[in-house]
């Protein structure tokens, strides 16, 4: 690489490290925060950051949900314990919303609306004023009813405000050693339901345990999405279509075993937001 490909690197390093000052000069003037925690790449990395400036003044809050996947749940549980992070357990209840259940295009701000409201609750309880949630500048170009009521509850979004996007979060997440660094992405299970058709706890069920298996078997970032009461559309990245296809009559048997009678896959391969796509916007 020649020079200025060089001075191209570390000029964005100095950008990466500055937003990650102003990051940690951020919370250290909340003084106290409950972080909801989901074990994903950000909130992961945001709950690190704000227990190294603030010690026990920061706690974790992750929620309990048949919408949340288990192992998601253990990971964030496993976290806390290693790293000596005080973490609160709030159960969501989001399927005794019935508006969340019918699964309208906000089901997303009914679910946060009513979660963030819990841990809020929570956050009180335990002396603490604020509550930080992970997402990133990369989260404001898609349609994210849930931002709405972050907005609506004052809720802070740390690594928003100090401009870090998910490939910067990524990086830091690799130089501070976190387990989460290279993690795929995994939105919750209601995401993978079809606008206007219900969310009822078999039918996560059936979600839950088919990716489950993709991940057992070795696939990184994916999606079963699931169509009417028995339809799974599965989507993997494009590089790994034709692995998916030499395994189809496995994966076939295993998801019928589940409840699916129709397994198909998605050629446009893995995206994020693919529901999304039929929402009209004006």
């Amino acid at each position: 690489m020649n020079v200025f490909g060089n001075a191209k690197m570390n000029e964005n390093e100095t950008q990466i490290q500055q937003k990650l000052h102003n990051l940690k000069e951020y919370i250290c003037s909340l003084g106290r925060v409950a972080v909801a925690f989901s074990s994903g790449v950000d909130s992961t990395f945001l709950l690190k950051v704000a227990h190294d400036v603030l010690g026990d003044n920061a706690v974790a809050v992750t929620a309990t949900s048949c919408s949340f996947p288990k192992r998601e749940f253990d990971e964030a549980a496993s976290f806390c314990a290693a790293n000596g992070i005080k973490q609160i357990t709030v159960v969501s209840n989001e399927l005794d919303i019935p508006e969340f259940r019918k699964n309208p295009t906000n089901r997303c701000y009914l679910c946060k609306s009513a979660l963030f409201k819990k841990i809020i609750s929570l956050a009180k309880e335990n002396g603490i004023e604020y509550v930080c949630e992970g997402s990133n500048v990369d989260d404001m170009g898609d349609y994210r009813p849930g931002m709405k009521a972050v907005a609506e509850l004052g809720i802070k979004s740390p690594l928003r405000e100090c401009g870090l996007s998910k490939e910067e979060i990524r990086a830091l997440s690799k130089e501070m050693n976190l387990p989460t660094w290279d993690k795929p992405s995994f939105a919750c299970l209601a995401s993978r339901f079809v606008y206007g058709e219900e969310i009822n706890e078999k039918k996560l069920s059936m979600v839950e345990k088919a990716e489950q298996f993709l991940l057992d078997m070795g696939f990184k970032q994916f999606r079963v999405r699931i169509h009417g009461e028995n339809l799974a559309r599965i989507e993997v990245l494009p590089a790994e279509l034709e692995a998916l296809l030499s395994k189809r009559e496995e994966v076939t048997k295993h998801l019928r075993e589940l409840g699916f009678a129709y397994v198909t896959m998605d050629l446009q391969g893995y995206r994020t937001g693919a529901m999304n796509e039929v929402i009209k916007t004006r």
